[in-house]
Protein backbone atom coordinates (compact mmCIF):
# COMPACT_ATOMS: atom_id res chain seq x y z
CA UNK A 1 0.00 0.00 0.00
CA UNK A 2 2.75 2.23 0.88
CA UNK A 3 4.56 1.97 -2.27
CA UNK A 4 1.49 2.21 -4.33
CA UNK A 5 0.90 5.75 -2.72
CA UNK A 6 4.77 6.44 -3.48
CA UNK A 7 4.27 5.72 -7.17
CA UNK A 8 0.72 7.45 -7.12
CA UNK A 9 2.64 10.46 -5.93
CA UNK A 10 5.55 10.42 -8.37
CA UNK A 11 2.87 10.00 -11.44
CA UNK A 12 1.12 12.93 -9.91
CA UNK A 13 4.14 15.30 -10.21
CA UNK A 14 5.36 14.70 -13.46
CA UNK A 15 1.71 14.77 -14.77
CA UNK A 16 1.69 18.49 -13.22
CA UNK A 17 4.87 19.11 -14.68
CA UNK A 18 3.80 17.97 -18.08
CA UNK A 19 0.77 19.99 -17.99
CA UNK A 20 2.45 23.21 -16.87
CA UNK A 21 5.25 23.16 -19.66
CA UNK A 22 2.19 22.21 -21.97
CA UNK A 23 0.24 25.12 -20.74
CA UNK A 24 3.49 27.51 -20.90
CA UNK A 25 3.96 26.44 -24.37
CA UNK A 26 0.53 26.93 -25.53
CA UNK A 27 0.66 30.53 -24.90
CA UNK A 28 1.74 32.74 -27.14
CA UNK A 29 4.76 34.48 -26.53
CA UNK A 30 7.95 36.48 -27.85
CA UNK A 31 11.16 36.18 -26.51
CA UNK A 32 13.57 39.49 -26.93
CA UNK A 33 17.16 40.60 -25.55
CA UNK A 34 18.46 43.69 -24.86
CA UNK A 35 21.63 44.80 -23.68
CA UNK A 36 22.69 48.13 -22.56
CA UNK A 37 25.85 49.51 -21.34
CA UNK A 38 27.66 53.17 -19.88
CA UNK A 39 30.96 54.43 -18.64
CA UNK A 40 31.81 55.85 -15.49
CA UNK A 41 35.26 57.54 -13.85
CA UNK A 42 36.62 55.73 -11.25
CA UNK A 43 36.14 57.57 -7.89
CA UNK A 44 38.38 54.94 -5.41
CA UNK A 45 41.66 54.43 -6.88
CA UNK A 46 44.17 52.46 -5.10
CA UNK A 47 48.44 53.39 -5.17
CA UNK A 48 50.14 51.11 -4.21
CA UNK A 49 53.97 52.18 -2.60
CA UNK A 50 56.74 50.37 -1.36
CA UNK A 51 59.24 51.89 1.21
CA UNK A 52 62.90 50.61 1.36
CA UNK A 53 65.67 51.41 3.94
CA UNK A 54 68.33 51.59 1.43
CA UNK A 55 71.90 49.59 2.12
CA UNK A 56 73.95 52.30 1.92
CA UNK A 57 75.90 54.86 4.64
CA UNK A 58 73.79 57.22 6.09
CA UNK A 59 70.37 55.48 4.97
CA UNK A 60 67.08 56.49 5.97
CA UNK A 61 64.92 53.99 8.36
CA UNK A 62 61.53 52.80 6.99
CA UNK A 63 60.05 54.36 10.09
CA UNK A 64 61.68 57.81 9.45
CA UNK A 65 60.74 57.87 5.34
CA UNK A 66 56.94 56.81 6.51
CA UNK A 67 56.62 59.35 8.87
CA UNK A 68 57.31 62.22 6.71
CA UNK A 69 55.20 59.99 3.84
CA UNK A 70 52.32 60.53 6.86
CA UNK A 71 53.24 64.39 7.07
CA UNK A 72 53.14 65.13 3.75
CA UNK A 73 49.71 63.21 3.43
CA UNK A 74 48.05 65.08 6.20
CA UNK A 75 49.27 68.22 4.79
CA UNK A 76 47.19 66.98 1.13
CA UNK A 77 43.81 66.38 3.48
CA UNK A 78 44.44 62.63 3.39
CA UNK A 79 42.68 60.48 6.25
CA UNK A 80 45.42 58.81 6.82
CA UNK A 81 42.67 56.30 9.05
CA UNK A 82 40.46 55.59 6.21
CA UNK A 83 42.49 56.22 3.17
CA UNK A 84 46.06 54.58 4.11
CA UNK A 85 46.48 50.83 4.68
CA UNK A 86 49.98 48.95 5.83
CA UNK A 87 50.04 45.57 3.20
CA UNK A 88 53.25 43.66 4.38
CA UNK A 89 56.23 44.28 6.01
CA UNK A 90 59.13 42.18 5.44
CA UNK A 91 63.14 42.25 6.42
CA UNK A 92 66.25 40.78 4.68
CA UNK A 93 69.33 39.73 6.18
CA UNK A 94 72.73 39.61 3.84
CA UNK A 95 76.14 38.77 5.01
CA UNK A 96 79.08 41.15 4.69
CA UNK A 97 82.59 40.28 4.75
CA UNK A 98 84.72 41.78 7.82
CA UNK A 99 81.56 42.72 9.09
CA UNK A 100 77.89 41.68 11.25
CA UNK A 101 74.61 41.10 9.71
CA UNK A 102 72.83 44.03 8.58
CA UNK A 103 69.10 44.09 8.48
CA UNK A 104 67.22 45.48 5.37
CA UNK A 105 63.24 46.16 5.57
CA UNK A 106 60.90 47.22 3.51
CA UNK A 107 57.07 48.42 3.91
CA UNK A 108 53.80 48.17 1.50
CA UNK A 109 51.38 50.55 1.62
CA UNK A 110 48.12 50.76 -0.36
CA UNK A 111 47.04 54.55 -0.58
CA UNK A 112 43.56 54.93 -1.16
CA UNK A 113 42.07 58.43 -2.87
CA UNK A 114 39.11 59.91 -4.71
CA UNK A 115 40.57 61.67 -7.72
CA UNK A 116 43.35 62.07 -10.45
CA UNK A 117 43.89 65.70 -8.84
CA UNK A 118 44.23 63.80 -5.29
CA UNK A 119 46.42 61.42 -7.11
CA UNK A 120 48.57 63.40 -8.35
CA UNK A 121 49.30 65.44 -5.41
CA UNK A 122 50.13 62.90 -3.36
CA UNK A 123 52.41 60.79 -5.92
CA UNK A 124 54.27 64.33 -6.64
CA UNK A 125 54.72 64.77 -2.81
CA UNK A 126 56.19 60.77 -2.79
CA UNK A 127 58.80 62.39 -5.92
CA UNK A 128 59.75 64.82 -3.52
CA UNK A 129 60.67 62.46 -0.84
CA UNK A 130 62.37 60.37 -2.91
CA UNK A 131 60.21 57.15 -2.73
CA UNK A 132 59.86 56.33 -6.59
CA UNK A 133 58.41 52.67 -6.06
CA UNK A 134 54.79 53.60 -6.54
CA UNK A 135 52.14 52.39 -8.84
CA UNK A 136 48.71 51.98 -10.02
CA UNK A 137 47.03 48.93 -8.07
CA UNK A 138 43.62 49.17 -9.46
CA UNK A 139 41.02 51.58 -9.68
CA UNK A 140 36.50 51.06 -8.35
CA UNK A 141 33.62 52.77 -8.67
CA UNK A 142 31.57 53.11 -5.58
CA UNK A 143 28.17 53.24 -6.76
CA UNK A 144 28.97 50.04 -8.84
CA UNK A 145 25.90 48.20 -7.45
CA UNK A 146 23.30 50.87 -7.66
CA UNK A 147 24.29 51.36 -11.26
CA UNK A 148 24.16 47.65 -12.43
CA UNK A 149 20.34 47.77 -11.06
CA UNK A 150 19.89 50.97 -12.72
CA UNK A 151 21.28 49.33 -16.04
CA UNK A 152 19.18 46.46 -15.56
CA UNK A 153 15.95 48.09 -15.30
CA UNK A 154 16.87 50.41 -18.53
CA UNK A 155 17.35 46.45 -20.23
CA UNK A 156 14.29 45.17 -18.85
CA UNK A 157 12.70 48.27 -20.70
CA UNK A 158 14.41 48.31 -24.15
CA UNK A 159 13.41 44.71 -24.37
CA UNK A 160 9.90 45.33 -23.88
CA UNK A 161 10.23 48.19 -26.28
CA UNK A 162 11.89 45.61 -28.98
CA UNK A 163 9.38 42.87 -28.40
CA UNK A 164 5.78 45.97 -28.79
CA UNK A 165 8.33 46.88 -32.27
CA UNK A 166 8.61 43.34 -33.56
CA UNK A 167 4.59 42.56 -33.00
CA UNK A 168 3.09 45.89 -34.06
CA UNK A 169 2.79 44.62 -38.06
CA UNK A 170 0.77 41.57 -36.69
CA UNK A 171 -1.47 43.57 -34.58
CA UNK A 172 -0.55 41.88 -31.53
CA UNK A 173 -0.26 43.10 -28.01
CA UNK A 174 2.30 42.48 -25.28
CA UNK A 175 1.97 41.06 -21.87
CA UNK A 176 3.15 40.24 -18.72
CA UNK A 177 6.46 39.11 -18.67
CA UNK A 178 6.95 34.65 -18.45
CA UNK A 179 10.38 34.63 -17.39
CA UNK A 180 13.43 36.59 -17.19
CA UNK A 181 17.11 35.76 -17.64
CA UNK A 182 19.63 38.12 -16.47
CA UNK A 183 23.12 37.22 -18.36
CA UNK A 184 25.09 40.56 -16.78
CA UNK A 185 28.24 39.70 -15.48
CA UNK A 186 28.90 41.76 -12.60
CA UNK A 187 31.53 44.25 -12.87
CA UNK A 188 35.35 43.95 -10.45
CA UNK A 189 37.78 46.26 -9.75
CA UNK A 190 40.09 47.10 -12.80
CA UNK A 191 43.70 45.76 -11.54
CA UNK A 192 45.88 47.59 -13.29
CA UNK A 193 49.57 46.64 -14.54
CA UNK A 194 52.27 47.02 -12.36
CA UNK A 195 54.08 49.92 -13.81
CA UNK A 196 55.39 52.98 -11.99
CA UNK A 197 53.51 56.19 -12.34
CA UNK A 198 55.32 59.60 -13.07
CA UNK A 199 52.42 61.87 -12.53
CA UNK A 200 54.82 65.36 -12.79
CA UNK A 201 55.61 67.97 -15.14
CA UNK A 202 59.18 69.11 -16.12
CA UNK A 203 59.34 73.02 -14.72
CA UNK A 204 61.77 75.67 -14.60
CA UNK A 205 65.05 75.32 -12.66
CA UNK A 206 64.47 75.56 -8.57
CA UNK A 207 60.84 75.22 -8.91
CA UNK A 208 58.92 72.17 -7.57
CA UNK A 209 57.39 69.40 -9.86
CA UNK A 210 53.48 70.24 -10.68
CA UNK A 211 50.70 67.76 -10.17
CA UNK A 212 49.03 66.67 -13.44
CA UNK A 213 45.35 67.01 -13.13
CA UNK A 214 45.33 62.80 -14.17
CA UNK A 215 42.27 61.52 -16.05
CA UNK A 216 41.96 57.58 -15.27
CA UNK A 217 40.58 55.20 -17.54
CA UNK A 218 36.94 54.92 -17.15
CA UNK A 219 35.39 51.96 -16.59
CA UNK A 220 32.84 50.00 -18.56
CA UNK A 221 29.53 48.42 -17.34
CA UNK A 222 27.23 46.63 -19.58
CA UNK A 223 24.45 44.48 -18.63
CA UNK A 224 21.94 42.14 -20.90
CA UNK A 225 18.80 40.28 -20.14
CA UNK A 226 16.61 37.81 -21.84
CA UNK A 227 12.63 38.07 -21.60
CA UNK A 228 9.70 35.92 -23.08
CA UNK A 229 6.55 37.94 -23.10
CA UNK A 230 2.78 36.92 -23.59
CA UNK A 231 1.33 38.10 -26.16
CA UNK A 232 -2.72 38.92 -27.03
CA UNK A 233 -4.70 39.76 -29.94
Amino acid sequence: MKNTLILLFLFGTVHLAVAQTKNFLDIPYLETSARVDTLVTPDKIYLSITITEKDSKGRKSVEEQENKMAQAFRGLGIDLDKQLFIKDLSSNFKKYFLRQKDVLKSKRFSLLVYSGKQAGDALAALERLKIANTYLEKTEYSKMDALELELKSKAVKKAKKKAEALVAPLNQKVGSALHILDNSIPSYPRTSVRQKVTVYAETLANKSPEPLDLDFEQIKVETSVNVKFALSN
